[in-house]
């Protein structure tokens, strides 16, 4: 039940067009956030900005390619602007590139999910830990992880190693403000969801039948606190 335990808060969610981010962002509404609006695709971002005005909530939008990393540096320093600081912020965006045997993933399409799965993350984290130890509820960096970060599988080495690599970036960066700071960051696994991700991987698979985004935004939320 909804009950605005993130009420007044400011919450910043990346891949926020469909899928979980979009599921995401329009609970965090729900709950009393304002809620930034992070993605490539505009009108995708009305639609959701609609649907949370429609709902009595309230968003920001910040149409961004995560993929220009100078432009993250840009959207913290006009946050900061605007709010002051940042409660919450949600790296939801993530690509799932090549299924292939690794010896068939060329450098250049290996460095494309590295860049959206790692470094934009790394690039999105260090602008934004400014704004997030200035939060006085305490700042929450929440990062969207996957069972394959822990547990590999044959031919997907690129998506499994760059969501390893971001596992380990933000338990280093949990390590290096959490006793020093109110600011706790934390990998969330979701677990099976109909996301285009997904699909991407599974073509076959009938999305009716899994868990859909809005039924896991219980654990952001959580995560949030």
């Amino acid at each position: 039940m909804v009950d605005g335990r993130l009420k007044g808060r400011l919450a910043l969610i990346t891949g926020a067009s469909r899928g979980i981010g979009a599921a995401v962002a329009e609970r965090f509404a729900a709950e009393g956030a304002h809620v930034i609006l992070v993605a490539k695709t505009v009108g995708a971002l009305e639609e959701l900005d609609d649907r949370i005005t429609a709902a009595g909530g309230t968003a920001t939008l910040s149409p961004l390619n995560l993929n220009e990393l100078d432009k993250i540096d840009m959207v913290a320093a006009a946050l900061y602007e605007r709010f002051g600081a940042l409660d919450i912020l949600v790296g939801n965006a993530g690509m799932l590139g090549p299924l292939s045997p690794l010896g068939h993933i060329d450098g250049k399409a290996w460095e494309n999910v590295f860049r959206l799965n790692v470094t934009a993350n790394h690039r999105l984290l260090r602008a934004c830990d400014p704004l997030l130890r200035l939060s006085e509820t305490g700042g929450r960096a929440i990062f969207t992880s996957c069972a394959q970060a822990e547990t590999p599988r044959a031919f997907w080495s690129a998506y499994a190693a760059s969501k390893a690599a971001l596992n380990a970036m933000v338990k280093c960066y949990a390590e290096e403000v959490g006793s020093s700071t109110k600011i706790k960051a934390i990998t969330v696994d979701p677990g099976v969801v109909a996301t285009r991700l997904r699909a991407g991987g599974f073509p076959g698979e009938d999305a009716t039948t899994i868990t859909q985004p809005a039924d896991v935004t219980d654990m952001f939320v959580e995560a949030a606190l």
